[in-house]
């Protein structure tokens, strides 16, 4: 049996980022806001605003800090109430409850997404919205824009795992008041840990640097997306120097470095990946134990990974799937079965008393998650769609599986 290959790794660094890494290592010029300007923090901020298309970015230590300071940015109050989804990875949740603020969890649907009913009916009782676009999964934002904008609630994207999608032509984490991106390992651009938020509101982006770390005037070091300081953003913070708390959650220049040598990467991982992603759930939907749930059609994923659901299985059937398919040479982690799994909302016991939603407990039983990276070959996509097909066939018989 040909194993399929190796998920974990990530790419390699660029070399592009070596002569840089090499001098910040000589000079141990680490700290964003050393140099007078153009610290590599700041040329990525402008540079990843210029990408997306938006006037502000905000490089932080984490997509976790960045939905954080988001929540304080828009300057809600101690206890306002704060809807996601309750498919998403148990940072957001934290995120808000270190914003001081509470939690409504909103149902999910088979395919991943944002049950509308639900989202609407909650709606009218909460203050804010994340919406995490779980594993690059897009709810439908033109509903929920519209009802957030008639209802006077703002939206705040959390696009983690979203870099390079777009929704109708728009980049996902553009069409919300904040978005906010992740640097992590297993992310399209990988820094080790780090995150970014974009806006175009020079108030909410001002108060976010400051609060970030921007102490004394080292505020004066950020720009604009065309580099610059303009006006309204030197008002903004002029406004709320001293006003605001600093929680230290800056980028270093290091991890700036290695996140800007990837950018002109994005391009072709995002290619790379719909490729990998959409040969695989090729392969694997046609067997009758699997099911892919189809993206929206005003959706243009840009894929780090693959999600798919298990039909007419039992626990112990599923778990049978987990074991063959790891004897197979596939991790595949069913959400709702993995002890502890940060993406089970009931794990979240730091929420306190949590809510019954049958709707994304069903779901989470029979989702499957498995690492599928951009960087690999078609070939090596079909060893991990054939051993899924196997694993499923195993347990549940090859004789059942084709009907003869």
């Amino acid at each position: 049996m040909t194993l399929p290959p190796n998920v974990y790794d990530a790419e390699p660094i660029p070399e592009a980022a070596r002569e840089e890494i090499e001098r910040l290592l000589q000079s141990g010029d680490l700290f964003r806001y050393t140099a007078p300007e153009n610290a590599p923090v700041t040329l990525l901020e402008t540079e990843f605003a210029g990408m997306m298309g938006t006037r502000y970015a905000l490089a932080v230590s984490s997509c976790s800090a960045a939905l954080f300071l988001s929540l304080k940015a828009l300057d809600l109050p101690r206890g306002a109430k704060v809807m996601i989804p309750a498919f998403t990875f148990a940072a957001v949740p934290s995120s808000i409850v270190h914003a001081d603020c509470e939690v409504v969890l909103c149902e999910c649907a088979d395919n991943y997404r944002i049950d509308l009913d639900d989202f609407y009916a909650k709606l009218p009782g909460v203050d804010a919205v994340i919406i995490s676009h779980m594993r690059g999964h897009t709810s439908d934002m033109d509903a929920i824009m519209l009802a957030c904008d008639a209802a006077g609630v703002p939206v705040v994207e959390d696009a983690a795992h979203s870099l390079g999608t777009l929704w109708n032509g728009r980049k996902i984490g553009t069409i919300g008041r904040i978005g906010c991106f992740s640097f992590q390992s297993y992310k399209m651009i990988n820094s080790g840990e780090g995150g970014i938020l974009v806006t175009d509101d020079a108030d909410l982006v001002a108060r976010a640097i400051i609060m970030s770390g921007a102490y004394e005037h080292m505020w004066k070091k950020h720009k604009s997306r065309h580099g610059e300081n303009s006006r309204d953003l030197i008002d903004a913070l002029e406004r709320w120097q001293n006003k605001l708390p600093l929680y230290n959650l800056r980028l270093s220049n290091m991890s700036a470095t290695i996140a800007r040598a990837q950018l002109p990467e994005l391009d072709r991982r995002v290619r790379d990946g719909r490729r990998n992603h959409d040969h695989v759930a090729g392969i694997i939907a046609q067997s009758p134990w699997i099911t892919v749930p189809d993206k929206l059609p005003q959706e243009d994923r840009a894929p780090d990974s693959l999600q798919f659901n298990l039909l007419g299985l039992s626990d112990e059937e599923t778990k049978a799937f987990q074991d063959a398919a790891a004897a197979r040479g596939v991790k595949v982690q069913v959400f709702g079965m993995s002890t502890d799994n940060a993406r089970a909302f009931w794990n979240w016991q730091f929420l306190g008393d949590l809510p019954e939603l049958p709707k994304t407990r069903a779901m989470l039983m029979r989702a499957c998650d498995t690492r599928l990276p951009a960087r690999l070959t078609p070939e090596q996509c079909s060893l991990v769609a054939e051993a899924l097909v196997a694993a499923a066939e195993d347990v549940m018989g090859r004789v059942q599986a084709y009907g003869t």
